[in-house]
């Protein structure tokens, strides 16, 4: 969109939700072409700089150029909902682009990261700015690039918006499930500003319960609700529940059960979409759930996001502990989980984390999928870049100003893991289907007020979400509440164990890029050991990821560029 005086101009992917406010604060001299969120951005920015990114309340990737003094600025949301790739040729260029492929298309060839090889192998996603691809970097969340193209070369700085994690502040019991749950309502409400029906993701949980409802009380129109399920005997199949939910809020709920053999068929496809390998196995019912959706309603409501900030991961558990066990136990807990043998991959990885006293190690130690020693068997390579990528957001959201070790765990992922894994398949899988998704749970407006909250409103040893929990007692009968914690997962942990055949006949393939790059043999033990009870599963779903992704590239390019690069 070029501004009526053609000195700038926008690109914009996302939705902001009070683009309606922000016109209100901008000279009533401008004439509108219409009603766009597009457009107030576009003069928000002129009035403002490109420092009112601040104010923008949605999801957004934005190009704003600035023709008058040659400067083009990128921008992503404070939350990485939207993702931004980009790419600077020698001879004075800039790509950039929403998706990874268009990069590519233009580009002669790409090299593999080494470094980025090993990240993602440590941390189960590769964090902003890195990518698999030398050549191809991601905006950080919450940060925008300056691109001076006035000058003889192009020149690049970053620029971060986002705040230090707000200081804790004091609230009355009673108060403060007040104010969350009207944060919480007005955040759902916003989001529900379309031209297009709506529908819910629903899982058998009760924060898409939560959302659902309140998304009830103020849409035009009966709601659609959408989940995914697993053929046979599966915890992990949310159906049943999220049937009893519909039913329960009054909503059109649709659902399928998916196979091993769809489970399968999908990788590829999801890796091809998302393009950047993940060891999160809830990318594959995404994309049936997407595939589900996308038949009736273009765009989504989904309860993703509130875990985070929340504090409703077991991990935080572990940090929690981690404050509350004095040093000489410490010292004794992972001793006493191996001579336990135990197969439950988050109880060694929290006794690992219990001895080491800097926040940034244990955290990337709690993080890791494959450890360092691990990453060297698989790759000859060591990891440097995790530990510096977590150190980059602890020091710029000031984390010690937080008197807890875990909030300042939480921030982290809100902005990192959140948005680089959860967030980005989430968004390539419901924009293959065209449609949006949308995350009240990461309204500005509320997570500003959750991460105020003393650390007793959200986590304590029993559990997380208590002030999300105390506020849904008023919205969700206890049938729903008092659920068992399921997540959107898959039933990976029995099929991999059930189909290690199929999974060697893969990974152990010879004259593969994937056996160029890996260390078979000790490929072949991962998967021997899950066969035999200790649970490997995300190990193996990344391993699968990266298969697929090497396969989809030139196989004589990888190779070289990989070999070149070690």
């Amino acid at each position: 969109m070029l501004s009526g005086c053609k000195d700038y101009a926008l690109i914009f992917n996302g939705e902001i939700y009070n683009h309606l406010d922000l016109r209100e604060r901008l000279p009533d001299t401008i004439q509108y072409r219409g009603h766009s969120d597009t457009e107030t951005i576009l003069y928000y920015l002129i009035e403002h700089g490109i420092e009112g990114v601040r104010d923008l309340n949605g999801i957004f990737a934005i190009a704003f150029l600035d023709i008058k003094k040659g400067k083009l600025y990128l921008a992503r949301d404070p939350f990485g909902v939207k993702p931004l790739y980009y790419h600077t040729t020698q001879n004075n260029s800039i790509i950039f682009s929403s998706e990874i492929r268009p990069i590519k298309a233009i580009l002669e060839e790409t090299t593999i990261n080494k470094e980025a090889l090993a990240s993602l192998l440590r941390l189960r996603y590769n964090p902003s700015p890195h990518t698999l691809h030398q050549q191809v970097e991601k905006i950080r969340p919450g940060h925008y690039l300056e691109i001076t193209l006035s000058d003889r070369h192009a020149v690049l700085k970053e620029h971060h918006y986002i705040e230090p994690v707000p200081k804790t502040r004091s609230y009355g019991s009673e108060d403060v499930v007040r104010i969350y749950g009207q944060k919480l309502e007005e955040a759902v409400k916003r989001q529900l500003l379309s031209d297009v029906e709506i529908g819910v993701l629903l899982s058998g949980g009760i924060d898409s319960a939560m959302v659902a409802a309140l998304a009830s009380r103020h849409y035009k129109g009966k709601l659609k609700a959408y989940t995914i399920g697993f053929e046979g005997n599966f915890d992990e199949d949310e159906i049943d529940d999220a049937a009893e939910t519909a039913r329960i809020l009054g909503l059109d709920h649709y659902y399928k059960k998916i196979s091993f053999p769809d489970f399968l068929d999908t990788i590829e496809k999801c890796c091809h979409i998302v393009e950047e390998p993940l060891a999160t196995t809830s990318m594959i019912p995404m994309y049936f759930l997407s595939e589900l959706a996308s038949q009736q309603v273009k765009v989504v409501l989904t309860g993703q996001g509130a875990d985070e900030p929340l504090g409703g991961y077991t991990r935080y558990k572990s940090e929690l502990m981690f404050s509350h066990t004095p040093a000489l136990l410490r010292g004794l807990a992972l001793p006493v989980a191996k001579a336990m043998r135990l197969g439950n991959e988050n109880a060694v990885k929290g006794a690992k984390s219990l001895n080491i006293k800097d926040d940034v190690k244990r955290f990337l130690s709690v993080y890791e999928v494959f450890d360092d020693q691990e990453i060297i068997q698989l790759i000859g390579t060591a990891d440097r870049q995790s530990i510096k990528s977590i150190d980059y957001y602890y020091q710029l959201l000031d984390c010690r100003r937080k008197e807890s070790t875990v909030e300042r765990m939480m921030a982290l992922d809100t902005r990192m893991n959140l948005a680089d894994d959860l967030l980005n398949y989430t968004d390539k899988i419901t924009m293959h289907f065209s449609m949006e998704c949308r995350v009240p749970m990461l309204d500005l407006e509320l997570v500003s007020f959750i991460e105020s909250l003393p650390q007793r409103f959200k986590v304590n040893m029993k559990g997380g979400k208590l002030i999300h929990k105390r506020f849904a007692e008023e919205l969700l009968p206890v049938s729903i509440i008092s659920r068992k914690k399921k997540g959107f997962l898959s039933p990976t942990n029995r099929w991999f164990k059930n189909e290690a055949s199929v999974l060697k006949e893969i990974l152990l393939s010879r004259g593969t890029t994937f056996s160029e790059v890996f260390n078979q043999v000790y490929v072949a033990q991962l998967i021997e050991q899950h066969e035999h009870g200790y649970n490997r599963e995300k190990h193996i779903f990344l391993l699968l990821n990266i298969y697929f992704w090497l396969k989809s590239l030139n196989q004589k390019e990888t190779t070289s560029s990989f070999l070149h690069a070690q």
